[in-house]
């Protein structure tokens, strides 16, 4: 175990927890949140799909993380400059071999709801439930890991934005109306946000391991811009929803969080190192607070 570790060894199950991130975990929560209740006001909520759903989220994410923390160790991403909360396998808490394990049985998991979920909702979801496991593997895994080639943005805003919440409807519309793709897009810019927030704390380590993310590649100042950037798309998505899906003027109230997210951008516009991983935090809650904002806007205009 690495002696600036050193002191009390956490308990098998905290070590899982810690290398799960629970605190990151409302970007899988989110997205299904938002499409849970497109689906309840377009008429096709069903409780059992989006359970599973929610579950095959959650699971996929954490074995992403899982998968991460293992792969992070060994390309030396992970040293002892970190600034982020503690990674199991730098700690030698675990072995990348253990955590890697770990990550698979978590995708299984999922892939056996998503079985399931395939019944119900046909080949479509086939496709979308492989195409997110492949993903999350690709994310720091294989020849071209997705995170160290400047597609992790990309990746995030796809799979937690589009596919989660258009997934979402779809297991009860068997359609993807409008109002979805909308609400996948907010969702993609917000999560995209707190991975950018990930990049920007980290981007001197990230570039010393050739981890290629816009902050390493062309600075820090970079990353702020797109922070601001995907904050704006998130808050002008639901005006869009407004002018052009024929939603109520209830869904603006999403707005009502801006506040909260200005002061997270000036956060992450001056504060360095260590005092980032609350701004992390922090627009997770964002997330998670927006998709319960949208949510509650859809249900009062339905």
């Amino acid at each position: 175990m690495n002696t600036e570790n050193a002191g009390a060894v956490p308990s098998r199950m905290q070590i899982w927890l810690m290398a799960s991130r629970p605190k990151t975990l409302y970007a899988a929560l989110a997205p299904v949140l938002a499409g849970a209740v497109i689906g309840f006001v377009e008429g096709g909520f069903w409780i059992l799909p989006v359970l599973g759903a929610l579950y095959c989220a959650v699971a996929i994410q954490i074995g992403t993380n899982l998968y991460n923390d293992a792969a992070d160790f060994e390309r030396g991403a992970d040293t002892h400059e970190r600034m982020g909360p503690p990674r199991v396998t730098h700690a030698g808490y675990l072995t990348p071999r253990q955590v890697k394990l770990g990550s698979l049985l978590v995708f299984a998991s999922a892939g056996v709801i998503g079985l399931w979920l395939v019944v119900l909702g046909g080949p479509v979801v086939l496709v979308i439930g492989l195409a997110s496991i492949v993903a999350g593997l690709a994310y720091t895994a294989g020849p071209f890991p997705l995170a160290y080639n400047g597609l992790g943005d990309l990746f995030v805003f796809l799979f937690f934005g589009f596919v989660a919440v258009c997934g979402t409807v779809y297991l009860q519309l068997r359609q993807v109306t409008p109002l979805a793709w909308f609400s996948g897009a907010m969702m993609g810019a917000l999560i995209t946000a707190l991975l950018v927030v990930n990049n920007v704390r980290d981007f001197e380590t990230d570039h010393a391991a050739g981890r290629r993310t816009l902050p390493a590649v062309l600075g820090r100042r970079a990353g702020v811009v797109e922070y601001g950037l995907m904050l704006a798309l998130a808050y002008l998505l639901p005006v869009l929803m407004v002018m052009l899906a024929d939603a109520s003027l209830w869904v603006l109230l999403t707005l009502l969080s801006a506040p909260y997210a200005l002061r997270q951008l000036q956060a992450l516009e001056h504060q360095r190192g260590r005092a980032l991983n609350r701004t992390l935090e922090a627009t997770a809650r964002l997330a998670l607070l927006q998709a319960i904002l949208l949510s509650l806007g859809l249900l009062i205009a339905g």
